[in-house]
């Protein structure tokens, strides 16, 4: 079916670019001799890891525990919990998790290392934990010569192993140059493999350096001082990544069909997307850089300036032959956040419908 006879809005997958992006960022992993462990919370789709998986992704980054497990039924046989936790019944399933499955989780204090070795403990396994370095991102993170001395601290906790250090640039999606890109990039691989080499001279014989992000992955996987690399953005890419030089319009795989419902003044349409399908992100972290809130494919002349909760507003600069019941497609600032507002993405092959894939590890369960 074509899929332009859709219903709009629809959050629609080129397949064919998604598996593009997956291979090209695997391909850089596998010539360079890292590891891929793709951030599942952008797709929180199993199918979607399954496909990850099948290009060679050789464990995961998940953001919920109800993508760890996922991952886990899903065949994952390494996983990493992406932050700290110090809530119980979180506790009690990761415990559970470690039990069939290698699970690393990161931490960042003492006090959550001491609740996670007790839920170890209780649990009869044993977990592995990553220290979070800060790179003056400033979000979780010990300071760089601080860890040492932190996984000193850590060697009495009998239930939780040492992994190694992680960390993520998350700085350079405030980045509005491509030399400020590149000086993020630098610092990653810079402060990681400064903190790695401190830790092996201090007795930290196997220690695993990970990081990552869509926008520094390519500038640093041909470096040496990272081994396992955890971009998410990748598999869609967005309005975001172009404003930073990491992908082009050709490489985002994402976008929502609206149909124009409205022409209410000259300059002025109105279509059936709006913050529900587009979300409300203009940069994450303080990107600049981003105009509006989304890219419409095919019509330069067109700014989606305002957004409704089921509606968006469409400013024209120029001219434009656009009309009452045409059909747009509008790739969103944020991917991620799109993906996240629907249950089914839409998979087309040259712009015919192939196939729905369920967006299936949406919110946070409460069920256990």
């Amino acid at each position: 079916m074509p899929m332009y006879y859709l219903e709009t809005p629809a959050v629609l997958l080129d397949l064919d670019i998604a598996e593009k992006n997956l291979q090209t960022y695997q391909q850089l992993c596998t010539q360079n001799g890292k590891e891929l462990w793709p951030m599942v919370k952008t797709h929180k789709s199993t199918a979607i890891l399954q496909k990850q998986m099948a290009y060679g992704a050789t464990g995961f980054l998940c953001g919920t525990i109800d993508e760890c497990e996922m991952a886990a039924k899903a065949g994952a046989k390494k996983i990493m919990y992406a932050y700290p936790t110090a809530n119980p019944q979180n506790l009690k399933r990761l415990a559970q998790l470690a039990a069939n499955t290698e699970l690393i989780v990161r931490v960042d204090s003492y006090e959550a290392a001491h609740l996670l070795n007790q839920a170890a403990g209780t649990a009869d396994v044993t977990i592995a934990y990553s220290i979070i370095v800060d790179m003056q991102f400033h979000r979780f993170g010990v300071a760089p010569e601080k860890a040492v001395a932190f996984a000193q601290q850590l060697s009495d906790l009998k239930h939780i192993t040492f992994f190694g250090i992680s960390t993520h640039p998350g700085q350079v999606y405030g980045a509005t140059t491509q030399e400020e890109r590149t000086s993020i990039a630098t610092l990653e691989v810079e402060t990681m493999t400064q903190v790695a080499e401190e830790l092996r001279a201090a007795g930290f014989s196997a220690v695993h350096v990970t990081s990552g992000s869509t926008p520094t992955f390519a500038l640093t996987v041909t470096q040496p001082g990272i081994q396992i690399y955890h971009p998410g953005n990748y598999v869609y890419h967005d309005a975001i990544q172009i404003a930073l030089g990491s992908a082009t319009e050709a490489d985002c795989s994402l976008s929502v069909l609206a149909t124009i419902v409205s022409h209410p003044s000259e300059d002025i349409f109105i279509c059936d997307a709006g913050a529900k399908c587009l979300g409300l992100d203009q940069g994450a972290h303080g990107s600049a850089s981003v105009k509006g809130f989304g890219i419409v494919k095919g019509h330069p002349e067109l700014t989606v300036y305002g957004l409704s909760e089921e509606v968006g507003k469409l400013k024209v600069d120029g001219a434009t032959d656009l009309k009452i019941g045409d059909q747009i497609e509008i790739i969103p600032n944020h991917s991620c956040s799109s993906a996240n507002l629907t249950s089914w993405l839409i998979g087309v092959r040259q712009n015919q419908v192939v196939e729905r894939i369920a967006v299936d590890v949406r919110g946070n369960s409460t069920q256990k």
